[in-house]
């Protein structure tokens, strides 16, 4: 990630956001900012989910726009410009789609995991969306920030809370089809199934049903091309 963006230019940070790992996670960050000032670390000694650590990690940010990226990068980080061009054109976030807009080969298990959360996460929270939970999200800074400040899961579907409190605030935001490659070593596991739906319930409970304007109120859908070798 730092090679790319020195390559990209401009001004950039990178913040790591590590919640309690019991791997490398920290020891690999910390040599890579003693040599790269622009990358800082959050550290927290306790595991208390994805969700914090990136509720902590987008509070420690300062730029005009956020990516969110999972450390395995199954989405490359040259795709970030695919989402830059969906802020240019006016958008206040875009999401990375890994959905029927291509085909993704994906393991069983998590294929059918996913098919069945995009049905609930519709019904529930997002009416309209595809894919709202690939690792690759770009927001402006301030409707990032101020979003993440006012969630409360802690758990795998933080960003289904924040993408529903986008609509509350009228904030207008795009799925745009990316790259993606399952990667071996995933946290999600079947049993988090029932953490999943229960914080679908708290976020149903705490900011009620969704508009039904779907997910980019105010704004006309952007229709961004396929990434290569992806078939329509």
């Amino acid at each position: 990630m730092v090679d790319h963006l020195r390559e990209v230019g401009g001004d950039w940070e990178l913040v790591v956001s590590d919640d309690g790992s019991t791997d490398d996670t920290y020891t690999v960050a910390a040599a890579v900012a003693r040599d790269e000032p622009r990358v800082r670390l959050v550290r927290h000694p306790v595991n208390r989910g994805k969700g914090h650590a990136v509720r902590v990690g987008i509070a420690a940010t300062r730029g005009d726009r956020v990516l969110l990226c999972d450390a395995d990068l199954a989405t490359p980080i040259d795709e970030l410009a695919r989402l830059q061009a969906a802020l240019d054109a006016g958008f206040d976030a875009a999401i990375g789609s890994r959905g029927p807009a291509f085909a993704v080969a994906r393991p069983p298990v998590r294929r059918v995991l996913s098919d069945v959360g995009s049905r609930l996460i519709r019904a529930v929270a997002l009416p309209g969306t595809v894919d709202t939970q690939c690792g690759f999200k770009l927001f402006r800074g301030d409707r990032a920030r101020a979003a993440f400040a006012r969630a409360s899961v802690d758990g795998w579907a933080f960003d289904i809370e924040v993408l529903r409190l986008f609509l509350a605030f009228g904030w207008s935001f795009v799925e745009v089809p990316v790259a993606w490659t399952h990667q071996d070593g995933s946290k999600l596991r079947p049993g988090h199934c029932l953490e999943v739906l229960t914080d679908l319930a708290r976020v149903r409970l705490r900011h009620g049903p969704a508009p039904a304007a779907g997910r980019t109120p105010g704004a006309e859908p952007l229709r961004m091309p396929l990434p290569p070798g992806r078939a329509a």
